[in-house]
């Protein structure tokens, strides 16, 4: 009986064991189970992640950024009456007009994108041209319109009357003591003489010497051209003092009837000259001068002289630079040989190359007029504006030997083209409405 209970116990003992072994095993293929099935699932779960982050991740809309556009033009120009004009404005932003001068109104003063205003001038009065800027901003960017407005448009008379447009310059202007020179050639190599008697035969050149639409005797004279002597360096368009008229019996040159001599000179020479001391007025503008050539040159007119033998007494220059607006005036008086050295006088503004715009300046196209008066040995220079106070300078020519016997003297006008380094077809240009001169005579 023991065995038997001890077999029976073995036998429940094996099958207990087997069944714990049994258990045993499942659950282990029940773990293993499990943890492949949570693999799979963060498997999937990754996966389902990255297919989401992949939809969401499309690359980001980039808003177009236009760029901001401000056109206006960069200039206009006006008549010298009262006048508006439209301006177009192209922009994509908001603008508005900055405008600093009183003679200028703009109406609207401010928009949005494209648009129009009026910009409107008033009269100009002035004979001088006006010039002022209006400042257009919108966003970050600005422009600039500069306005410009002609100089008044002057009405001229002589103490005579109104010239004659229709006439040639002998009609208007009394040349019965005047030759003159042109830049063509005479046949010898030398420019040409318009003697008295053809000059006051209705001579006009339409290249060099005519009557101006508004009547004026118009000299103009281009860098290129024929001189008067092989000892000149430049061309003219200039009348020469004839006293002697068309009595050609007496000699261009010299001590007698043709020219005349200061009242400080030897009492032979005044009896044998045409007259002593003198004077000449005349009333002019500068139309154009040159833009070509050497910094010395550029610009520069001489519109009046008094020449002697080989010197001269005095040259009286306008120069305009390139840059400026407006021109200076001044004067060189050259003594004669021994007297010492050439003197220069400015009286409005600057004669240097590099001068600034002269704050009292005259423009081109602007009338003024010039005296030189020589009474003894003392020389005034006279300049004369209206409306504004004369400019005078006095010289006292006693040591510039002048006063010497067979020292003769004779006036000079019009336009001495002092650049002879511009290119050929520049030129100078000056319209005369006035041109009277006087002497003392025995």
């Amino acid at each position: 009986m023991g065995e038997v209970k001890d077999e029976t116990t073995n036998f429940f003992s094996l099958r207990f064991e087997s069944y714990i072994s049994f258990s045993s095993s499942k659950v282990v293929h029940l773990q293993n189970k499990s943890a492949t099935l949570k693999s799979t699932n963060r498997v999937f779960l990754f996966l389902f992640f990255i297919l989401i982050f992949a939809c969401s991740t499309s690359d980001p809309v980039v808003e177009e950024v236009i760029p901001e556009s401000l056109m206006v033009p960069s200039s206009m120009t006006f008549s010298a009456n009262y006048n508006s004009q439209l301006v177009n404005i192209n922009s994509n932003v908001s603008w508005q007009i900055n405008n600093s001068s009183n003679w200028i109104t703009v109406n609207p003063t401010s928009g949005t994108n494209n648009g129009i205003t009026t910009v409107a001038v008033l009269a100009n009065v002035d004979p001088t041209e006006r010039i002022a800027d209006l400042i257009i901003t919108g966003g970050q960017l600005s422009r600039t319109l500069q306005i410009i407005q002609a100089a008044a448009e002057q009405q001229v008379t002589t103490p005579s009357g109104t010239l004659d447009s229709n006439q040639p310059p002998s009609e208007n202007f009394d040349l019965s003591t005047w030759k003159l020179s042109i830049p063509l050639n005479e046949g010898d190599g030398t420019a040409t003489d318009i003697s008295v008697s053809g000059l006051n035969n209705g001579y006009e050149n339409s290249s060099f010497f005519y009557t101006a639409s508004d009547g004026g005797m118009v000299f103009k004279c281009p860098v290129a051209g024929y001189k008067t002597s092989t000892n000149t360096s430049y061309t003219r368009v200039e009348l020469r003092e004839m006293l002697r008229g068309t009595n050609t019996s007496i000699s261009t040159q010299g001590v007698n009837k043709n020219n005349w001599v200061f009242g400080s000179a030897p009492q032979e020479d005044k009896n044998a000259a045409a007259a002593y001391d003198g004077e000449m007025n005349a009333t002019l503008a500068v139309n154009h001068v040159t833009t070509t050539g050497n910094s010395s040159h550029i610009g520069r007119v001489i519109i009046g002289q008094i020449h002697a033998n080989n010197d001269e007494p005095i040259r009286i220059y306008y120069r305009k630079l390139r840059d400026n607006n407006l021109g200076s005036i001044y004067f060189a008086h050259e003594p004669t040989d021994g007297n010492g050295s050439e003197q220069w006088h400015e009286m409005i503004g600057s004669r240097s190359n590099s001068a600034d715009n002269p704050e009292d300046g005259i423009a081109l196209d602007e009338i003024f007029s010039y005296r030189i008066k020589v009474v003894g040995d003392i020389l005034t220079v006279t300049i004369i504006r209206e409306g504004k106070q004369d400019v005078v300078k006095t010289i006292n020519m006693v040591n510039s030997g002048f006063n010497v016997g067979g020292q003769y003297m004779y006036f000079k006008a019009g336009v001495y083209h002092v650049n002879n380094s511009g290119n050929d077809d520049d030129y100078a240009q000056a319209t005369f409405y006035a041109l009277e001169k006087s002497h003392t005579t025995n």
